[in-house]
């Protein structure tokens, strides 16, 4: 089974990755939402990866359920992902993929940045992007990898939440509110200290959220998503009593709770 690729999830990234994956000639199992992962599992136990792509909130119930059969094998494709989210399961060794393009209903996926991958199948995952005019690329060790992490997460959470005040691009929101833009990544970065366990080089942090910015300024900033990731931001400010103030005034303006 060296080229099957079990995928639970295929919402808009996830159709993307497998498209690369069939077009690379890999194999790729669909599990949709209600699918009955042990029979699955019982049919292909010893796939070459088991990629999930699905929701943040439907991440950790996924992981809870997996198949012990499937738990050496996994690969993630989140958004607002870190490695406190797998080991939380006692997942060691994952394969992680952080994925810099967009893709909405009707529209090609659009690239922003290369998409860093790691872990024993990241070489298939980056082939299968770079197999389908996407870039992406390997990252050398856990250390690159969490960088990559926090990165995007300091990127999406900013530009959602940010947004909800003044809506419009990424370009705009730097251009005409970069002191709200700091402030807002500020306390997202706040956040991600705790949630990693060590603190982050905030200015290192800051010029790779720009870069994605400077690689798509018209790149709107609130999406649907964008009062429930600020909702999740807070969850963890009180679990440890964080401050911060910005997601706090925000979150009150917008009706946020």
């Amino acid at each position: 089974m060296d080229k099957v690729v079990v995928m639970i999830g295929l919402g808009q990234l996830g159709r993307v990755i497998a498209g690369g994956l069939l077009r690379g000639g890999q194999v790729v199992v669909p599990v949709n939402r209600g699918d009955d992962l042990p029979a699955v599992a019982a049919r292909w136990p010893k796939p070459t990866l088991v990629l999930i792509s699905v929701g943040e909130n439907d991440l950790h119930p996924v992981l809870a359920a997996l198949p012990e059969v499937w738990r050496e094998r996994v690969g993630l494709l989140q958004n607002e992902l870190l490695p406190r989210d797998w080991r939380a399961h006692g997942i060691i060794d994952p394969t992680v993929i952080s994925v810099w393009f967009e893709k909405k209903k009707g529209i090609d996926a659009k690239p922003l940045l290369s998409s860093p991958a790691f872990g024993p199948e990241a070489g298939r995952l980056a082939r299968a992007l770079q197999g389908i005019d996407l870039p992406a690329h390997e990252v050398a060790d856990k250390e690159s990898l969490l960088w990559e992490l926090v990165r995007k997460n300091l990127y999406i959470l900013t530009t959602n939440i940010a947004g909800l005040e003044t809506g419009g691009d990424v370009g705009t929101l730097w251009a005409r509110h970069e002191n709200l833009a700091r402030e807002v990544a500020a306390d997202v970065l706040d956040i991600q200290d705790w949630l990693v366990g060590q603190p982050c080089d905030r200015e290192r942090m800051l010029a790779g959220m720009l870069e994605a910015f400077q690689a798509d300024p018209q790149h709107g900033c609130a999406g649907r998503s964008a009062p429930s990731r600020l909702k999740r931001a807070l969850q963890h400010a009180d679990a440890v009593g964080l401050g911060v103030p910005t997601l706090r005034r925000i979150a009150e303006a917008a009706g946020v709770s």
